[in-house]
């Protein structure tokens, strides 16, 4: 029996009636938590619709902060204190885009607010809240 998908990895056509919903599309979930050293920083590669890759951050231990005058600069992250996907993400150390997470930027700690999603980029940045 032939396969009923495309090489680019969409559906030829439909084998059962359902098999077409938006909401069943879409891959799992990419935890992405603090990784102890930049060694253990740890991204995944998968395969999305299109033909195309997407990497998703597994574990996380630096950042591309944007500070006061619009300058980007790397810092490390320390901790999540606060994040409203999910209250239990906070206390897992999960980081998704909008959590609110303690840094270590230019030799003191700051707080800093994920603007990226970093499941799906495999990078997170984030703004500094003063």
């Amino acid at each position: 029996m032939d396969s009923k998908k495309k090489i680019t990895g969409g559906k030829n056509s439909a084998i059962r009636r359902m098999d077409k919903r938006l909401a069943w599309k879409g891959g799992d979930f990419s935890a992405t938590g603090i990784a102890a050293d930049e060694k253990t920083e740890k991204r995944k590669t998968v395969k999305a619709l299109g033909g195309n890759t997407k990497v998703k951050a597994q574990k996380i231990r630096f950042i591309a902060i944007t500070g006061t005058g619009n300058k980007t600069s790397k810092a490390e992250v320390l901790s999540v204190i606060e994040n409203k996907a999910n209250r239990q993400y906070a206390r897992q150390n999960t980081i998704t885009k909008g959590a609110i997470i303690k840094i270590k930027f230019e030799g003191k700690e700051a707080k800093a607010k994920v603007t990226s999603r970093p499941g799906q980029s495999g990078t997170v940045q984030a703004v500094l809240i003063q």
